[in-house]
């Protein structure tokens, strides 16, 4: 286990609209109002055609190969997040979230574009003096975060 220390700073209450992709809209904000790191919880709906990151296809293959799925309906959604700086300073948004529809649920990464339906609700809550950093790790090929 690596961590460390940091504090709660601002907190940002945010309203997705209809057709936002959520780690772009999220990125954009975290820029424009210069957050370093936060964590994030987020519900609403997910329009059909959403991308998610469902797993690797062999989780101990040498090489990653990301698994991907395809909502093929409206779904409701809830998720949980972190946002923290790569190398280059820029706010990466690692999240995941369950989509569900009538008895069926997947769970996955938002990274290959999730997409609003009519309205998403996420909370914010600003992370400061924190020494995190997502690093690229040629092992995984991930941006893991160091704390």
């Amino acid at each position: 286990m690596k961590y460390s220390q940091a504090r709660q700073g601002r907190i940002f209450v945010i309203r997705l609209e209809d057709g936002d992709i959520i780690h772009e809209e999220i990125e954009r904000l975290a820029r424009m109002e210069k957050i370093p790191a936060a964590a994030v919880i987020i519900l609403g709906g997910a329009d059909r055609n959403s991308r998610l990151i469902v797993g690797p296809e062999n989780g101990r293959a040498p090489a990653i190969v990301p698994m991907e799925t395809i909502l093929e309906n409206v779904s409701e959604i809830a998720g949980t997040g972190t946002i923290f700086p790569d190398e280059g300073g820029d706010p990466i948004l690692h999240m995941h979230i369950a989509c569900g529809r009538e008895n069926a649920t997947v769970t996955g990464c938002v990274r290959n574009g999730v997409k609003v339906w009519q309205v998403m609700e996420a909370v914010l809550f600003e992370i400061i003096e924190s020494t995190g950093v997502r690093l690229h790790d040629p092992a995984t090929g991930f941006k893991l975060l160091n704390p």
